[in-house]
């Protein structure tokens, strides 16, 4: 049996577009992941969905989760320092800061997300994303980018 510790100084982190992405770690025998995602004002993702389920908790500032049910106006949620949001898998959603203030949350993910993060993420920040590569490792690991009616 062991005991294993990540600290701000030796955690391993992937800057993904704008957003650092920690990976915190796993629990052994598990497939869950835990991430820390800091999230400039302005940053987010784009509508998507994909077959393993997450769990943001907000530590710092107010993340707008949005989820896009079939033919319905989306479901908008400010989630606020302590608040949870649990995202089924398959669910069609996204997240972005819209405040002008940084924020943070856990994410409590599965493998297969975090290698998606690895995959596209830099060392440093991403000022002119290769969206052809990231797309493609979205298509790897069976991230749908969803088409939103203007």
């Amino acid at each position: 049996m062991s005991i294993y510790v990540t600290t701000n100084e030796d955690g391993e982190a992937r800057w993904v577009i704008a957003d650092r992405v920690r990976f915190l770690g796993g629990i052994a025998g598990e497939q869950l992941e835990l991430i820390e995602v800091e999230i400039p004002p302005g940053s987010g993702t784009p509508p998507h969905s994909h077959a393993s389920p997450e769990l943001f908790y907000v530590i710092d500032g107010v993340i707008t989760i949005r989820h896009f049910p079939a033919d319905k106006p989306p479901v908008v949620i400010a989630a606020a320092a302590g608040t949870s949001v649990r995202v089924d898998g398959h669910t069609p959603h996204n997240y972005v800061n819209e405040s002008g203030s940084p924020a943070r949350m856990l994410v409590l993910i599965e493998p297969s997300m975090t290698a998606f993060f690895r995959e596209i993420g830099t060392s440093e920040p991403q000022v002119a994303p290769d969206f052809a590569r990231i797309g493609a490792a979205m298509q790897r690991h069976g991230i749908e980018a969803l088409q939103m009616a203007s």
